[in-house]
Formats: C-alpha cells, sequence, structure tokens
C-alpha cells in the first residue's frame, strides 16, 4: 500500500498537471494559456478587475499576470481603463471579442466542473474543499516558517 505521503503527494500533481492539460487543450482553438484562462474567467465572471484584484483571485504572481494582461490586450480580448494611478490598479474589462471567448471558457469549466464531481453529493463536496483549504492553510503556514 502506497504511504499516505506518496498518495498525497501524487494525486495532488496528477491533478494539476491534468488541469493544465485540460485548460491547454480546451483553449488552443484562441491560443490562450492557462494564466489568459485565468484572468478571462474571472473578468467574464465580475466584469471589471484590476491586475492586482485578478492577482489575488487566481494566486499567480504579477509578473505572470503582467505578461497574460498585456498578451490579451494586444490581441484585444480587454481592455484597460487607464486612471491617473499606476497600471497596476486601472480597471482591466472585457471586449465583444474577450465576452463572446469568456462565455466559452465559462461554460467550458462548468462542465468540467460538473463532471469532475458528478458523484459527489454537495455534502462530500463541502467536506472536500474545507479539507483542501485547510491542507492549503497548513502547507503555506509550514512553507512561511522555513
Amino acid at each position: 500500500m502506497i504511504d499516505r505521503f506518496e498518495t498525497f503527494t501524487i494525486l495532488i500533481a496528477n491533478i494539476s498537471r491534468n488541469i493544465r492539460k485540460i485548460k491547454a487543450e480546451e483553449m488552443a482553438e484562441y491560443n490562450l494559456k492557462s494564466t489568459h484562462v485565468s484572468c478571462m474567467y474571472y473578468l467574464y465572471k465580475e466584469g471589471s478587475l484590476t491586475a492586482k484584484e485578478i492577482c489575488d483571485r487566481c494566486d499567480e504572481d504579477k509578473a505572470a499576470i503582467s505578461r497574460a494582461i498585456d498578451y490579451l490586450e494586444k490581441n484585444e480580448y480587454l481592455v484597460c481603463e487607464k486612471s491617473d494611478g499606476k497600471r497596476y490598479k486601472s480597471h482591466l474589462t472585457l471586449t465583444n471579442k474577450g465576452i463572446e471567448v469568456g462565455k466559452k471558457i465559462s461554460a467550458k469549466i462548468d462542465k468540467i466542473l460538473e463532471v469532475v464531481s458528478a458523484e459527489l453529493t454537495e455534502d462530500e463536496r463541502n467536506v472536500f474543499y474545507k479539507s483542501l483549504r485547510l491542507i492549503n492553510d497548513n502547507l503555506v503556514s509550514l512553507a512561511k516558517k522555513k
């Protein structure tokens, strides 16, 4: 029998790898990458966000989000509403093209979530996410101590 460490690390790594693979395959037709998908998804769901707010929601570093935003802006998926402050604090919104793709991304994500959790009850899903958050928080706390 595989011990807890192996089970935990292998399953988490496999889940992460499969999520990246699915994002890449599903978004290839739009020439979008994983970080682009996350940006588009949150902008579609929330309407307008700053780069900082996107970083917080995606849990990505500032440089990765900045590159993703530049790519999305150059490819006319979003626009930056310039403000007097720093660009990082300026609001970003999807263009019509971005809204169209964002809607498709959101639908694909909803379908995938439905498929991967089809055999879980609502209570089981709630316990799973609560446990996952607790494990994540504990790992973050341990990593900060090192």
